[in-house]
């Protein structure tokens, strides 16, 4: 968004994409988005849960400022998970509940601890703590999100040119199914459709790694995943202090140094706005091709089959259903390895591993006995490497200590970064600075001398005074966690299954039956990612993995799954999921089982538990040695509190469906309002031709958006939608015979993408050692517009740094605290800054009133000029009068009684000219 005095302009997404490129679909992963806006890592965290909402609208605006969906905008919100995946999400929530203990109790001592010593600390804050696993299904949180969604989205569609034909499907956690996989049985039902587009450009937007792959599954020519860009070492204020530059177990309790002249700095942390990275999966489906293309093959080559087997060769690394094999690690080339033996082993198989997220297992297997061949010098290898990084580290640590500087000036004084373009800090006091900074010398000098080395009268060290023994925490060797498996060392397979299992590994029986699981889990999770979910019920039912060597006799086992297995509702996943200091989300008797000692369950809901490292450095890197749910034990203790639920518990706690909304401009619209007079309870299905293409069954909704009916803000800050002209209606997708096989193959019609690649890119050096940077647009041969030196020293003049941005010039101008009143466009006719605002939409093209969270606030006190938007405002052709009255503390519309004591405070900005505006072009 440009801005213009503080006051952002909504962008016109109706417009071309600046990306060059055109998408039609865009799916959000949305928990990739709650987390973020909820508990956010480099900001300061929302003070509501209303702010939360805010702040999620305000994410997907950014998404689809950038992606500019044509067709459809499908947000899916993870429901109830599989059995499978349950086990990783009881993991991850027990240790989250755990570790935030921790911390707090860690703070809490550290801070009697300076404040003993005479350090200074502001005061303790006090604020509940937001519990992140209220982010699950079936909690209250979730419910509301719902509903607030619902709300943005009738709101875009009756506001925002950019949403005019968009065809929008919402979700949410009470639609069973983890959110990414919902977004893949979606694309892969409507691609069996006759209907069907098969060049539609999919965008994806999600963070998650297992999305390259599930992309990749589905076959389409042109899908690209857009994510948040990895900046590593993001600073963050201390939690104690709130001062950058050190963390809490570091904090000493100093004052913080003034930031800018009158302190005007001091609550603004260095944020920028997100920035985001296309992945394009049409050039890793170049890449691969080149990597796996074979020669010479007894069979005929079929690229879209070695891709499959591409993707389901990654699972033995590590996915969210199983633990990674011992002797694969990414880090360690694992993938290159796998692909080596498969493209050495291919010509023994006689064909591909899989086919349509099915699994040769006599082909499988020859690949892991290869892969068990070596396991040996993996092992051996990955000692060697650990022990040369570790002397690498010592000496290195050793070399940074001997040329330490012994003294390094701070505050004003400090050494600052070449080419930093901010200018320095002004120096104030300078005597003083001085003075300060050769007592601090002298106190350094004097400690750094031996306690038992005696002092001159002029304070230089005596000869001949007594060493002191060398304190441990100067030691170079750090604690390395005991390693009772030694992988390198003879016997390694018998003390593995001894520690990690309790077993001999002589015990064959037990061997099999940790290979199988593993093998059933393989099986599984390639049908999961091709075919759909294929039991709800299945899971892993160990914490480790067998060895590759383990792999004998795998073509005979059972890949079969029961069907017509039913997954969990809401609150009994979060009884399966939840830690007993998460239960306030659950009612008062279902929460009881989790603490009662006489609970018939309450051996599922350890205080505390044990995190095997499994050989790594960090906490969370090991795996939490947690009990398995016993679903019957669990079912057979929740008959007992059923009855207990109340009818908002109960409704809550049922499993729900997907909903479609469209607007009034939509060909769609008037099919679906027609449905709702004529009360038709039958689902009747989508005429494709209305749909771009998309096909499914549509029911009555009971809470539907109908036009012309209020719809109720649940943010207290927003207003209510009052002229509402959107509907909604269920969606459910096209159904399948349980035995239907989703074809993993590209579509006829479909056009190759043109290629991308050069010959430089497949050189490893082409990038002459530098740094990865990603490419901006998606046409390579773009030349960026160059400022050069003095231009960036005028902005430096003319830009003002009390944007609470560091620097002289930021890169983006990021969002105030969650969000700023958002200017409305200036009519076609003004020129009153030329060029500067280059996004707004013509006067003749469709226009609907400004989005009820991007309004400006009126003037209501005193006289003022009517500039642009004071007259647009009063236009009742352009906009609905009696809707965008009064705005709320983060620049969103109150309601009339919010309003009462602050409508003298709000006024109209003004609109002025930068000195330099050429440079603003």
């Amino acid at each position: 968004a440009k801005e213009c005095n503080g006051v952002k302009v909504p962008i016109d997404t109706s417009k071309p994409n600046p990306n060059e490129v055109e998408f039609d679909n865009l799916y959000l992963d949305m928990n990739g988005i709650i987390h973020p806006c909820t508990h956010p890592e480099d900001k300061p965290a929302p003070k509501n849960e209303d702010e939360m909402m805010v702040a999620i609208f305000e994410y997907i605006d950014r998404i689809f400022n950038i992606v500019r969906p044509r067709r459809l905008l499908y947000m899916a919100i993870d429901g109830v998970a599989p059995r499978a995946k349950m086990n990783q999400q009881r993991s991850r929530r027990f240790r989250a509940s755990k570790e935030g203990m921790e911390a707090a109790e860690e703070k809490q001592k550290i801070r009697q601890e300076i404040l003993a010593k005479g350090g200074f600390l502001p005061p303790e804050e006090v604020k509940e703590r937001f519990d992140s696993n209220c982010i699950t299904p079936g909690t209250e949180f979730m419910d509301n999100l719902a509903k607030c969604l619902r709300y943005y989205i009738a709101d875009r569609l009756n506001s925002d040119p950019g949403w005019k034909n968009l065809t929008v499907i919402l979700s949410d956690a009470s639609a069973p199914g983890e959110g990414e996989h919902k977004i893949m049985d979606y694309i892969r039902r409507q691609r069996a459709q006759p209907n069907h587009d098969p060049n539609t450009h999919h965008c994806l937007c999600g963070a998650d790694a297992d999305l390259i792959m599930l992309g990749l599954a589905t076959h389409e020519p042109n899908f690209t995943i857009i994510r948040e860009e990895f900046k590593p070492n993001k600073p963050k204020p201390c939690a104690l202090c709130n001062q950058m530059g050190h963390e809490v177990k570091d904090c000493q309790g100093l004052p913080r140094e003034k930031q800018g002249k009158h302190d005007q700095f001091a609550d603004t942390l260095p944020v920028a706005e997100q920035e985001f990275i296309f992945i394009r999966l049409c050039v890793l489906r170049e890449y691969l091709e080149r990597e796996l293309t074979m020669a010479s093959l007894p069979f005929t080559f079929d690229f879209e089959r070695s891709v499959d087997d591409w993707v389901f060769m990654c699972f033995f690394v590590g996915n969210d259903f199983l633990p990674h094999l011992p002797s694969l690690e990414i880090r360690e080339g694992a993938i290159d390895r796998l692909v080596n033996i498969y493209k050495n082993v291919v010509h023994k198989t006689g064909g591909y591993l899989t086919e349509s997220g099915f699994v040769n297992l006599q082909r499988v297997q020859m690949i892991m006995l290869a892969v068990g061949e070596v396991e040996d010098s993996i092992f051996k290898k990955r000692k060697d490497d650990d022990d040369n990084f570790k002397r690498r580290q010592k000496e290195k640590r050793k070399r940074l200590k001997r040329d330490q500087p012994s003294f390094i000036p701070g505050g004003q004084f400090s050494p600052q970064a070449l080419g930093n373009r901010s200018s320095p800090q002004a120096i104030c006091n300078p005597r003083q600075a001085a003075f300060e900074m050769r007592m601090h010398e002298r106190q350094n000098s004097t400690t750094s001398a031996s306690p038992n080395t005696s002092l001159t009268p002029d304070g230089s060290p005596a000869l001949g005074g007594g060493g002191i023994k060398r304190k441990a925490e100067d030691s170079d060797s750090e604690p390395e966690p005991e390693d009772n498996i030694r992988l390198w060392e003879t016997g390694w397979k018998q003390r593995y299954y001894k520690n990690k299992f309790d077993v001999d590994a002589s015990d064959e029986k037990f061997r099999r039956k940790v290979v199988q699981s593993y093998v059933e889990g393989l099986c599984w999770v390639l049908r999961y990612y091709y075919q759909g979910c294929a039991s709800w019920n299945w899971y892993y039912p160990f914490h480790y993995a067998p060895f590759a060597s383990d792999f004998e006799g795998i073509a005979d086992m059972p890949s079969d799954f029961e069907k017509g297995s039913k997954p969990f509702k809401p609150l009994e996943q979060l009884m399966g999921v939840f830690p007993a200091a998460s239960g306030n989300f659950l009612p008062p008797t279902w929460r009881k089982l989790m603490t009662d000692p006489e609970s018939s369950i309450i051996d599922f809901y350890p205080e505390d538990f044990a995190i095997d490292l499994n050989g790594k450095k960090y906490a969370w890197q090991g795996v939490a040695l947690l009990p398995f749910v016993d679903e019957q034990r669990l079912r057979a203790a929740l008959e007992e509190v059923y009855p207990d639920l109340t009818p908002e518990e109960s409704r809550r706690n049922s499993l729900g469906g997907d909903v479609l909304f469209v607007g009034k401009h939509h060909p769609l619209c008037d099919f679906i309002v027609e449905q709702y007079k004529t009360k038709n309870t039958e689902p009747v299905d989508i005429p494709p031709e209305l749909c771009h293409g998309i096909q499914g069954k549509l029911s009555l909704n009971d809470n539907a958006v109908l036009p012309d009916q209020v719809v109720e803000s649940p943010v207290p800050m927003l207003r209510d939608l009052t002229q509402n002209s959107a509907v909604s209606i269920s969606f459910k997708d096209p159904q399948f015979a349980e035995d239907f096989v989703f074809k993993a193959t590209v579509l006829p019609g479909a056009k190759k993408p043109a290629p991308v690649l050069k010959p430089g890119d497949w050189e490893k050096t082409n990038n002459d050692g530098r740094p990865w940077r990603p490419q901006l647009g998606f046409n390579r041969d773009r030349k960026p517009v160059h400022l050069d030196q003095s231009a960036f020293r005028t902005l430096g003049h003319t830009m003002l740094r009390d944007r609470g941005m560091p620097g002289m010039y930021p890169n983006a101008v990021p969002l105030g605290a969650y969000g700023g009143p958002y200017a409305r466009p200036l009519l076609g006719g003004q020129q009153q800054i030329p060029k500067l605002l280059s996004n707004l939409r013509p006067q003749e093209s469709w226009r609907g009133p400004t989005p009820l969270f991007q309004q400006t606030p009126q003037r209501t006190a005193g006289a003022a000029p009517l500039l642009a938007w004071n007259r647009m405002l009063q236009s009742p052709n352009q906009f609905q009068p009696a809707q965008y009255q009064g705005m709320g503390p983060m620049g969103y519309p109150q309601r009339p009684e919010d309003r009462m004591d602050r409508g003298r405070q709000v006024g109209t900005p003004s609109v002025l000219l930068p000195s330099r505006a050429s440079f603003w072009t």
